[in-house]
């Protein structure tokens, strides 16, 4: 699987990931503190060829996605589950511990930004469907966030996911009844 794309990592550890799974090129930001360097190279290669932000699903990675989306507007994004980037022994989460199949499969479905989409889910509604408050709104967002490919954030940044990547009403309450049927089938 070839990607056209400049695929933006963490690390060296990152790329050799995501060398095993497709034939793509990189840039490693090195670290949470992206600097005008990398920020100038990403900003080359979305001109170029596009770019495709895939970070790691932790507060860093989260951080560095916010910081490249913000300087390089346009940037497509690829979210990887938190359960598929946990390493074996239990210690670290990222990229790098993901198995070709799952960077195959969050490569598959890449998000582009939209900034002219109207908001088709209110916050209002993230309540009322707790996802935001209660005992099991974090749990709800990570699973949310996993069926509709977006990735695990807090209540904010799930109310923004859900316009900048155009998650359509339909396919937000199809994705939330799956979860929530998921809850009732486990008491």
């Amino acid at each position: 699987m070839k990607i056209k794309e400049v695929i933006v990592v963490e690390g060296k550890d990152d790329t050799a990931a995501i060398r095993r799974a497709v034939d793509a090129d990189t840039i490693e930001t090195n670290g949470a503190a992206v600097g005008a360097d990398v920020i100038e190279r990403i900003k080359l290669a979305k001109e170029r060829r596009g770019v495709i932000i895939f970070t790691d699903p932790d507060f860093p990675g989260e951080k560095i996605r916010r910081t490249i989306a913000e300087q390089v507007p346009g940037c497509k994004h690829a979210f990887l589950p938190r359960e598929a980037a946990k390493a074996k022994n239990g210690k670290g989460i990222g990229v790098e511990h993901a198995s070709p199949d799952e960077i195959r499969q969050a490569l598959a479905n890449v998000y582009e930004e939209a900034s002219d989409w109207k908001e088709e889910i209110t916050f209002a509604e993230l309540i009322e469907a707790g996802l935001i408050g209660g005992a099991m709104a974090r749990q709800r967002r990570q699973r949310l966030g996993e069926e509709l490919k977006i990735g695990y954030a807090n209540g904010r940044q799930f109310h923004k996911r859900l316009q900048v990547f155009r998650i359509s009403r339909d396919a937000f309450y199809a994705a939330l009844a799956r979860v929530m049927q998921e809850e009732a089938d486990d008491v």
